[in-house]
């Protein structure tokens, strides 16, 4: 009789963004379910705050600060005080952030609806922050703010863990060692971990697993990951438990610690489609072979002297096919073997190529559950924790990979593979048709620009209508036309690296890019009506104080010019698998910490002897930052955002203009490029003219109609051209070969490309890309 399919269950551990799920789970079902395999997923995170976050949620919590004696701040002593108003509020609060009932909205804005405690006390003008039509927005703010206060009541009192988008996330920061996270787990569960196995339960009971695997992608997942496979084990010893993600990748890829593997049968790196491949054939073998013990046993029990020839062929069968099955064949997978020792195993198989990952499957997720929130008035940050974004790779990797402070010796960052636009473009229309929702999250380390350029044509082809952002590099590649291209396909933001605007240490950081360069690039994507966001980064080895102050004049400049519309500082970290943390001696820093342990590595302590106090620049930078984005005090000094003496900025005031107006390499010079033309077919008209007939193109377009006049000759060339870029999106027409058949009688093509008939149609949408 053959093996059944295992019954897996997949789960996101709480907890990791409130507004749409984690892709890790998705993407595992769509590989699995086109092998066969039944897998079931469930977000363990959402299933806990639409517990914790209800009425009966809330009164359980009230109950439970009142009979625990806690020492309450004059904030939680207020909001005890309000529960009634609470637990009347909770139910519709929750409904409104899910879009369920957005009429709320005036109500909570200007009819004192919520209750308030001290998030509200700096809430901003938000008159001006929202507007007069932002009414929605600005509830959702409110709203946010006042789960903000109940999670600070909670995290005071019966949940000290408890975060929007991370559970215990200091037990598994920097946890070179096990044993918090150990005692922890051993002791009873608080409130909020009986409500999230209170989660637990019917959920097994209904898919009875033989599988549970847990994505553990940052360290606010683990502890909750592991909390639920305790519970799982205690219940259902048999039961396998799979843990992988982007902790593992990252920090337990030196994993010695034998009391993890309590909780957790195997612990696979990297992308999870090759492990669980080799897991389930495994597992399967083990299974035959449980079978055909069975089998024998059964056998075994027929008195001897009645065997039949057919039973002694049985029994000849069941000694020559009882193999054990192969351990060795597993692929990047830990496990603690027979007598307690831990094992890495990884047979090389090769890894399965982006293009056969398949689509991720979102179809037994909640997603009209999940809520839309608005924590701070950033416009980029919002994309983050506002709507229900598709998560999507147009790329496995980077196509770089040589940023010095990047984790590029990992896999998922230095293997590069690139998948078909139309295969892309298939996996598109498949989540919108299962989702219903055409946002999508590009979610790579940095999407390539000449398969996001081919992306966008087999968009625009199909005509299929998206709304996307992503991450990006600020190359040269993207050019203000390219820009243009992505816009019209649906993008609406980028976020890239600038890191530090000092030119020495973006060699330093082998960035690749130059502060010029950058200006360039975000301002041809502002100029196409995408949204810029910077990532900066202070305290890269050997930064002065000269260098950060200077950085921060860059950015200041940078937000001045309208070329960015909003960034985030972050500190510089030196991790294991990076360039700087392979050698720190080459970047004049010291690897001072911590001790392995046995558990985690990867965040290192480190010395920089020649950078200046960067702890000392943090909050300056970020108050400087918050103000630029929001259009104020972009005119005044430096100095003022810190309260120590720094040196006067070297950057030239005048930079990142100077930099914009650099003359753009004229059409002619372009001849390898390609002609993208994002109009519709033109009509064309001929009317006599003084000395000879003249030609009128009519473009008609969503927003505006226009006319471009030209001579007969030139129209007619005109609008062959127009007409065939139009409705022949797979022959690439370059630029070259529009001057191979552009009419002699017209002389110079170069003379061409400099009249107005030209200019206004690159102005309206004619593309070299």
């Amino acid at each position: 009789m053959p093996t059944a399919s295992p019954r897996i269950l997949l789960l996101t551990p709480p907890l990791t963004q409130l507004n749409t799920p984690y892709p890790a789970t998705a993407y595992i079902k769509g590989f699995l379910g086109g092998r066969g395999y039944a897998v079931t997923q469930a977000d363990m995170g959402l299933q806990l705050v639409l517990r914790l976050f209800s009425e009966a949620g809330l009164r359980r919590v009230f109950q439970a600060i009142e009979a625990g004696g806690f020492d309450l701040s004059d904030n939680a002593t207020r909001m005890l005080r309000l529960q009634n108003r609470y637990l009347a509020t909770i139910a519709p609060v929750i409904r409104f952030l899910q879009n369920k009932d957005l009429t709320l909205a005036p109500r909570i804005c200007h009819g004192r609806f919520l209750p308030e405690a001290s998030r509200f006390d700096n809430v901003a003008d938000l008159e001006t922050a929202f507007g007069t039509m932002g009414l929605t927005d600005q509830a959702r703010h409110l709203a946010t703010l006042y789960l903000e206060d109940l999670a600070d009541l909670i995290k005071e009192t019966v949940g000290p863990h408890f975060g929007f988008s991370r559970y215990a996330e200091k037990l598994a920061l920097s946890a070179t060692s096990f044993e918090p996270l150990h005692q922890e787990l051993t002791a009873a569960p608080n409130l909020l971990d009986t409500m999230l196995l209170e989660e637990l339960e019917p959920l097994l009971a209904r898919v009875q697993p033989d599988m549970v695997g847990f994505t553990v992608p940052f360290p606010g997942n683990l502890y909750g990951a592991l909390r639920l496979a305790k519970h799982i084990k205690q219940i259902s010893p048999a039961t396998v438990t799979v843990m992988g993600g982007g902790y593992p990748n990252t920090e337990l890829r030196e994993i010695k610690e034998p009391r993890f593997f309590d909780y957790i049968d195997y612990l696979t790196l990297d992308d999870g489609e090759g492990p669980w491949l080799r897991l389930l054939e495994y597992l399967a073998g083990q299974q035959q072979q449980k079978e055909r013990h069975a089998e024998r046993s059964e056998a075994s029990r027929v008195p001897s002297l009645i065997l039949s020839s057919n039973d002694a062929s049985e029994m000849l069968r069941f000694a020559l096919h009882d193999v054990q099955p192969d351990r060795s064949k597993l692929q990047r997978t830990f496990l603690r073997d027979e007598t307690g020792e831990i094992q890495y195993i990884n047979h090389p198989f090769p890894d399965v190529p982006h293009a056969e990952v398949g689509t991720p499957d979102y179809s037994d997720l909640p997603l009209t559950e999940y809520l839309s929130v608005l924590e701070v008035l950033n416009p980029m940050h919002r994309l983050w924790s506002d709507g229900r974004w598709n998560k999507l790779t147009v790329a496995h990797g980077c196509y770089w990979k040589r940023c010095s402070f990047c984790d590029v010796t990992l896999d998922y960052i230095s293997r590069y593979e690139t998948a078909p636009s139309t295969l892309l473009v298939d996996r598109i229309e498949q989540i919108i048709n299962q989702t219903g929702q055409t946002g999508f999250h590009f979610v790579d380390e940095a999407a390539p620009p000449l398969a996001l350029r081919d992306l966008a044509v087999e968009l625009l082809k199909r005509r299929v209508p998206i709304t996307w952002w992503g991450n990006i590099r600020f190359e040269k590649t993207f050019s203000p036309d390219l820009c243009r291209l992505l816009a019209a396909s649906g993008c609406i933001a980028i976020s890239g690296g600038l890191e530090v605007a000092s030119d020495r240490l973006l060699v330093l950081m082998e960035k690749g890019v130059t502060i010029a360069q950058v200006a360039r690039v975000t301002d041809g994507f502002t100029q196409a009506g995408i949204m810029v966001h910077a990532y900066l980064m202070y305290g890269f080895p050997t930064e002065t104080a000269q260098e950060t102050v200077d950085s921060l004049e860059v950015v200041r400049q940078l937000f001045a010019a309208g070329v960015v519309q909003s960034g985030y500082w972050h500190r510089f970290s030196m991790t294991a698998h990076s360039p700087v943390g392979k050698n720190p001696a080459k970047y004049q820093v010291a690897a001072i910490g911590p001790e392995p342990a046995g558990f985690a590595w990867n965040d290192l302590w480190h010395d920089d002897p020649l950078g200046t106090d960067h702890e000392a620049f943090g909050p300056g930078l970020a108050k400087s930052l918050y103000n630029y984005l929001h259009g104020v005090a972009l005119d005044e000094p430096l100095a003022r955002w810190f309260d120590f003496k720094t040196p006067k900025t070297t950057t030239p005031r005048h930079l990142i203009q100077q930099a914009l107006q650099a003359p753009d390499k004229p059409d002619f010079a372009r001849q390898n490029q390609r002609l993208f033309w994002l109009g519709n077919a033109p009509e064309i008209r001929i009317e006599p003219g003084k000395k000879a007939p003249r030609a009128v193109l009519t473009c008609y377009e969503q927003a505006e109609d226009f006319e471009v006049k030209t001579t007969e000759a030139a129209g007619r060339w005109l609008h062959q051209l127009l007409t065939q870029l139009s409705q022949d999106f797979d022959t690439k027409v370059l630029l070259r070969d529009a001057v191979a058949s552009f009419p002699k009688s017209e002389g110079s093509f170069e003379a061409f490309l400099q009249s107005p008939a030209w200019a206004l149609l690159r102005e309206k949408g004619l593309l070299l890309l």
